[in-house]
């Protein structure tokens, strides 16, 4: 908030400030001009009476004064005595000073009804010293020439002398400097009803700023589900347990004693001779499909269906050929995981808008680190899959309103000078063009669900106070003395 304009200076007025203290603090001032800032909490100067005698002391001293304050009777007898009121420090630099109106001396509207015209007075005035003046004798003119021509060669000698023989000295006199650093945190409220600063407690108002923003994405799929694709096939040995010859159908379904069993049919119709054996071939049935179909030798050992009782089976060699076929799939996790990814687009992409808004004034600070999505709902999201659906790739596209706090930079210009100035030495006025700010970190505090509850936004600033000279007063103060007593 450093001003351009050098011949500006800021005094802060304290709460219940008396009226002497400031006129106290304007004698240090001449010819610039003054702005002088209320307090935030409690007032000062409230009386009609106060302002006009320290508008009166700003015009001995050809000070041009403004005020910033909040407080309507302050307002009311400022506008009544033509002194220019703000809201704040920045409004005063953009605004237009009035030139006040105090009464400090008598004007023309004074003088009485009765009184005569300045040219009638002239008049007189004429007629009167033309009867006064007498000329003087012709002879008393040479004397009068050489008294005054004496009286003008004393004077000069008399100067000459003062000016060789009296002690004189150029004094340089270097103000005295403080240099002022101050560093806030100060605590950012959200709430819509709080719409003005606290400077005591440095308690700011920010702006919710919402926008609606739509992203999409897709990512590959990691979920995979099996289907057999080759059936295994093999050969087992029957034996007949009976003294008759019987026929094996083709198709008999022969199966492990696994839970569940894997299951097998034979290839070709074969005759069984009695209290004899005989190999067969088969396969697994689809429902074996794949790589449950190779089972190891003697796996298999049940016949189903009506020749169970009769005969026995056996696969002296293991199973062969069956092959698993992989899908890939939409898993659970894949749409947790992409939902997270579009979050954080729709917030990349939100970043970008608010930074381009034209919502948002120069004085206004974005506080990035408070950006969240406040409102998503299942209706705003669309799925291209779901899980277990045979997909490589899984796309969504989603809706969600984001939030963000901002707040105005100028209003924490006032809270940090508000304390820069409270460390000014009396007798010293901060130079404006000497006042730097600059902004720091954010810190958020969150509740368990990342609700947030607090936030703190830090602001710091730096500036110098000289001390102000009145380069009479110090010529009185020092006439007449020598150097030792001078210095004191």
């Amino acid at each position: 908030m450093a001003s351009g304009n050098s011949n500006r200076e800021l005094i802060q007025i304290e709460a219940g400030e008396e009226v002497t203290s400031v006129r106290d603090r304007l004698s240090f001032i001449h010819g610039k001009r003054v702005l002088l800032v209320w307090p935030e909490e409690g007032t000062a100067l409230t009386r009609k009476l106060d302002l006009v005698l320290v508008q009166r002391e700003a015009m001995r001293r050809a000070i041009r004064l403004a005020i910033v304050t909040h407080d309507l009777q302050v307002i009311q007898h400022a506008k009544e005595l033509n002194i220019s009121t703000f809201e704040t420090i920045g409004a005063s630099e953009r605004g237009r000073w009035k030139r006040g109106r105090a009464k400090v001396f008598t004007d023309r509207t004074d003088r009485p009804k009765d009184a005569p015209e300045s040219e009638e007075v002239v008049s007189e005035l004429k007629d009167v010293v033309s009867r006064r003046i007498e000329r003087p004798p012709m002879g008393a003119l040479p004397t009068l020439l050489i008294r005054g021509g004496l009286i003008s060669i004393l004077l000069a000698i008399i100067a000459i002398g003062v000016y060789l023989f009296v002690p004189s000295a150029t004094v340089t006199i270097i103000p005295a400097v403080q240099h002022i650093e101050q560093s806030l945190q100060i605590v950012i409220n959200p709430d819509p009803q709080f719409t003005s600063i606290d400077v005591e407690n440095g308690v700011l108002p920010a702006t919710v700023l919402k926008i609606e923003v739509e992203a999409s994405y897709s990512s590959p799929t990691t979920g995979v589900q099996q289907f057999g694709s080759g059936l295994a096939v093999g050969d087992v040995l029957f034996t007949n347990r009976t003294s008759a010859p019987i026929t094996i159908p083709l198709g008999t379904t022969v199966s492990t004693t696994d839970n569940p069993p894997v299951l097998f049919r034979t290839t070709q119709e074969s005759q069984l001779p009695a209290n004899g054996d005989i190999t067969v071939s088969i396969e697994a049935l689809p429902s074996s499909a794949g790589e449950i179909g190779n089972v190891e030798a003697n796996r298999i050992t049940s016949v189903i269906g009506p020749l169970g009782d009769q005969v026995t089976v056996t696969n002296p060699q293991p199973t062969r050929s069956g092959v698993a076929q992989v899908e890939r799939a939409v898993s659970p996790s894949d749409k947790q995981t992409l939902e997270l990814l579009v979050d954080q687009i729709i917030q990349d992409r939100a970043y970008t808008e608010i930074q381009n808004s034209t919502q948002l004034s120069p004085d206004d600070y974005v506080l990035f680190d408070t950006l969240q999505i406040v409102e998503e709902r299942d209706d705003w999201m669309r799925w291209s899959a779901d899980v277990g659906d045979l997909q490589d790739t899984l796309t969504l596209t989603k809706r969600a309103v984001v939030q963000v706090l901002v707040v105005n930079t100028r209003l924490g210009q006032q809270i940090v000078f508000a304390q820069m100035a409270r460390q000014v030495v009396r007798g010293r006025s901060i130079d404006p063009n000497t006042i730097q700010y600059r902004t720091g970190d954010v810190l958020i505090t969150r509740d368990e669900s990342g609700r947030i509850l607090n936030v703190f936004f830090t602001m710091a600033g730096r500036c110098t106070a000289r001390a102000q000279i009145d380069p009479e007063v110090v010529k009185a103060q020092i006439a007449n003395k020598s150097f030792d007593e001078a210095i004191e």
